[in-house]
Parts: C-alpha cells; structure tokens; sequence
C-alpha cells in the first residue's frame, strides 16, 4: 500500500512539473542562444546586416537544437527499460553533448571571456616584445663593458710614454725618441677605440627610451577601459614601431667593431726604427719595442676574445604580433579561462543533470509499481470518474427503453402480418425477455 502511494505521489509530482521542465529547457536554450550570437558575431566579415542576420539565425538554430535534442533525451531516456537501450540512447546523448559543445559552448565561452582573453594574448605579447628589447639593449650596450680595459691600456701607454719622455723609465735615455713615438701611437688608437664606444653609448641610449616609450603605451592599451578591438588595433602599431627600434638596436652594437679594431692593433702594428744617436741606445729602443708588441698582442687577443663573446650572444628573434578574434584567443588561452569554460558548457549541458533525474525517477517508479495489479492503480479520482460514466450510460439507457413503446406505435403496421395464416401466439405462452436478453436477441 506504502508504495502504491509512493508511486502515486511520484506520477503526481512528475505531471506538476511538466510545465517547469519546459521552461527551463527553454530559459537555457534561450540563454545559450544570446551568448552564441556574442560570439559568433566576432567571427563574422561583411556588412553589419549581414552579420546581423547571420548571428541571429545561427543562435537561434543553436536554442532551437539544444531545446529539442534535450526534450528527446529527457521523453525517451527515462522510459527505456533493456540495458542495451539505455547504453545506446546514452551513447547518443554524449555525441549530441560533443556536437553542442563544438557548435555553442566555445561561442559561449568567447563571449563570456573574450575580452579578457584577449587581453591576455596582449599581455604575453607585451612580455615577449619587453624580453626582446632588453636582450636587444644588453647586446647593443655589451661592448661598453671593455671600456674600463680600453681606458686602462691607453691611460697606461700613455704614462709608459710621458715616463719615457722625462725620465727614460724604459730605455734609460730621456726625450721623445721611438719608443714615446710608439707608446703616444699605441694611446692614441686606444682612446679612438674609446671614443667610439662612448659615442655608440648615447646611440644606444636614444634607441632604448624610444622603445621604452612604445613598451609604456603598449602597456596603457592592456590595461585600458573600453573595447577591445580598437585596443587591440592600436597595440598593433605600437608593436610594429618598436619592432622597428629593436632592429635597429641590434644592428647597432658596436662589439664587431671593437673586434676589428682590436685584430688591428696586433696585425697593424708598425714598430718605428730605432732613432738611438749609439747602437746600445738603438738596441735598448728594438728590445723596449718589442717588449711593447707583444703587450699590444696580448691586449689584442684579449679585446678580440672579449669582444667574441659579445657577439656570440643569441641575437634577437624576429617577433611579429598577430591580432587574435575573442574566439581564437579564449581557444589558445583556455587554461587560464577555467571557469569561463565551466560556465559556458554548463548553460548547454545543464539539461543532462535533469535527464538523470527523470530517468532515477522513472526507475523508482517501475519499482514501486511492480506486483500491483490493475486494481490497486485505481485511485479515488478514478473511481469517481467510473461511476459517473456508469450513471451516463444507466440514464442513456433508460431513455432508450423508454423511448422504445413509442416508436412501435409510430411504425405503420405491415399489410402482410393481416394476410399471415397462422394464429397469434397468446399471451400466456410468451416468456417476456430481460433488457440483456433482448439486446442479445436483437444482436
């Protein structure tokens, strides 16, 4: 008796809220039809009616899908009884979920996010085009880290040279003989060497706040309020400018320059002859030149080795920005737009919850209907149903018996029954037929 009423109450709750499915499944269709009409209206080119007209009737082809495939699943699912039934309408359940998903929930989601999306796309660029110019920067400037040597050596060939001059510190000899010759020629190519650096300092340092100053306004169209798209166009710009100056950093570095001059300075270098007024003074210049050789080689070799490392650094790869659609941008950032994701994919498959409940449902229901024969499915309502229709049909039938004498006396009498031979049966041998027996009779 328990679970007659259960069943009862389950069918009664079943046929209430009737009215309430169909209203969600249209409150969602409806909400994931809009969405779709956001993002896919991003995606679209042509005039604005056109893309107008082509957004609506593919949002509405989405509403209209998830509504009826969702109400095929949710009549036809629960009622299924056999396991290879159910496993097949499940099976085409989750393709119908694959091809909602394919075809509404990434607009969804790209409406949801794309903005957002976007702007991360703007960001990471930013980092990327922020990396290059300093790279950029730190091999354009890397050739002033051998300033400190290059002053070091012609601060000292020119000191070797005035101790020379006025006290003969290495030849023993006073006056500018070959030796200061050679050591003013040495500090002179050195503070060239120098002079070059610092002048390609002041270069590099105009080309990098150029570039620091499209990094700020790239950085203002990330963060800035307002749409997207003409952001994203302006950022665009920008990016092709400091493009430019990056460039133009790298092919302003002075480090193959100071490796050239500084290959020069041992292969270049022309020893004067030794002007001594006695061969002792003219052998103390060779052997005092010589020694200045072989300190100029090894000041060659190590500004050359230096200068080597600079430019072996990796150069600057080319970077290009590519503007991204809110879709293409929530589809290449989707592990940063989560719940975006989640959120969007719930609004399409949201009704698959509700499918399971009615399936749980219906189950429960077969249940608690089992061993309950047809007597015990008759409820009071139907039972007050069954008695009208008997007095119906109770009242009908009255009417027509009573109606019966009067159309015998209606219906002319037949000429042949007064020619008829044979007597008339009396009464008293006719046995009068029940209403059941005649209808019998008469059938």
């Amino acid at each position: 008796m328990a679970r007659s009423a259960s069943a009862r109450a389950l069918r009664g709750h079943i046929a209430s809220l009737e009215t309430m499915t169909r209203f969600v499944l249209a409150t969602l269709a409806l909400a994931s039809g809009v969405y779709t009409y956001l993002g896919v209206r991003t995606l679209l080119d042509g005039s604005a009616t056109m893309v107008f007209f082509a957004a609506i009737i593919y949002s509405a082809a989405v509403s209209v899908g998830i509504y009826g495939f969702w109400t095929y699943m949710m009549r036809f699912l629960p009622e299924l009884r056999d396991g290879a039934s159910r496993v097949s309408m499940l099976a085409m359940m989750a393709l119908g979920s694959a091809m909602i998903i394919a075809m509404s929930s990434w607009l969804n989601a790209a409406a949801l996010a794309g903005s957002a999306a976007v702007e991360q796309h703007l960001a990471v660029t930013l980092e990327g085009y922020t990396s290059d110019l300093d790279q950029a920067n730190a091999n354009a400037i890397g050739a002033l880290s051998l300033l400190p040597d290059i002053q070091r050596a012609s601060e000292r060939f020119a000191r070797l040279a005035e101790d020379e001059r006025n006290s003969g510190a290495l030849t023993g000899t006073t006056g500018s003989g070959s030796v200061v010759q050679l050591l003013t020629q040495m500090s002179a190519q050195m503070k060239e060497l120098e002079n070059t650096i610092l002048a390609s300092r002041e270069t590099v340092a105009t080309s990098f706040e150029e570039g620091q100053a499209h990094l700020a306004k790239m950085r203002e169209l990330v963060s800035a309020p307002g749409p997207i798209q003409p952001r994203s166009d302006e950022f665009a710009r920008e990016s092709v400018a400091l493009a430019g100056v990056i460039s133009s950093l790298e092919r302003t570095s002075i480090a193959p320059s100071v490796s050239r001059a500084a290959a020069d300075l041992s292969a270049g270098f022309i020893a004067p002859v030794a002007d001594g007024s006695s061969a002792d003074l003219a052998s103390r210049q060779d052997a005092v030149m010589a020694t200045v050789r072989a300190s100029v080689a090894q000041q060659s070799k190590a500004l050359s080795d230096a200068a080597a490392e600079i430019m072996a650094q990796p150069k600057v790869a080319e970077r290009r920005y590519v503007p991204l659609t809110s879709a293409e941008a929530v589809l290449r950032y989707a592990g940063d737009f989560i719940p975006s994701w989640a959120g969007a994919i719930s609004i399409d498959l949201l009704p698959a919850a509700l499918v399971g409940i009615m399936a749980v449902v219906y189950g429960a229901l077969r249940r608690a209907e089992e061993g309950e024969n047809d007597l015990d499915r008759i409820t009071a309502a139907d039972m007050m149903r069954s008695l009208d229709v008997h007095e119906a049909l109770s009242l009908k039938r009255r009417a027509a018996l009573a109606a019966e004498p009067e159309l015998a006396e209606q219906t002319p009498a037949d000429p042949r029954d007064n020619a008829s031979t044979e007597p008339a049966p009396k009464a008293e041998n006719v046995t009068p037929l029940s209403m059941s027996d005649r209808r019998r009779h008469e059938t």
